[in-house]
């Protein structure tokens, strides 16, 4: 199996790399698949950009994320407002500094394809769950339009970068059903880092308001945004 994998991701690469090989939008989104079955933990730096539709406005911030499988997630958020999301497999933590309040939240808010930590992570079924649109290349990246088979609010359509040598999605843009457009940019990726446990656990700071929702189907506000 591993042998049959390796095979799909050279041959899905190599439509970036020899643009005259020819191989279908799904062979593609299996090798990306594959290439993050082999990585267990990264680290970034991100951009991201939050650009409303209604409104207009564009938001940009600057943070870290820290990931390890299956699906232990850090995601700070350093500047414009500092906030810090900590993801484990019983719950979720959404601390904001700013307002002294943390919210905490059932693990199942995240762990749907068309949430954007699955497909920035790359723990998407892109295979499975998204109709896979090739667009060739931009940036030197490979450039992928998906189609969830079964929209949803948080997500109607999504585009990813990915870096033809590794597989490594390095860009996504998040389309809601709304309008609004949801970038991240990694300005730096590490892969296969060392990461400690304690970086994946979280206790409110004294003198912090704790919101428990841990029953709740709907966040208080949209996770990652």
């Amino acid at each position: 199996m591993r042998r049959l994998h390796a095979v799909v991701a050279t041959m899905a690469l190599c439509l970036c790399l020899a643009p005259s090989i020819v191989v279908q939008a799904q062979d593609m989104a299996t090798a990306i698949q594959a290439r993050y079955e082999k990585l267990g933990a990264f680290s970034a730096d991100f951009e991201q950009t939050l650009t409303h539709k209604e409104s207009g406005s564009v938001e940009k911030r600057q943070g870290k994320l820290l990931f390890k499988k299956p699906l232990l997630i850090r995601w700070q958020t350093a500047s414009p407002h500092e906030e810090t999301l900590v993801v484990t497999g019983k719950e979720i933590w959404n601390y904001l500094p700013e307002e002294e309040v943390a919210y905490r939240y059932p693990p199942n808010l995240v762990q749907d394809s068309r949430s954007i930590i699955q497909v920035i992570t790359g723990q998407a079924a892109l295979s499975k769950d998204f109709e896979v649109k090739p667009e060739g290349k931009e940036g030197g990246l490979a450039k992928l339009r998906l189609f969830p088979k079964e929209p949803a609010p948080q997500m109607v359509e999504a585009v990813i970068w990915v870096e033809p040598e590794t597989g490594y999605i390095r860009r996504a843009n998040i389309l809601d059903f709304y309008g609004n457009n949801n970038e991240v940019l990694f300005t730096r990726f590490t892969p296969d880092v060392n990461i400690k446990a304690s970086e994946f656990t979280f206790t409110p700071p004294k003198g912090v308001e704790v919101e428990d929702r841990i029953d709740s189907k709907v966040p208080e506000k949209e996770l990652f945004q």
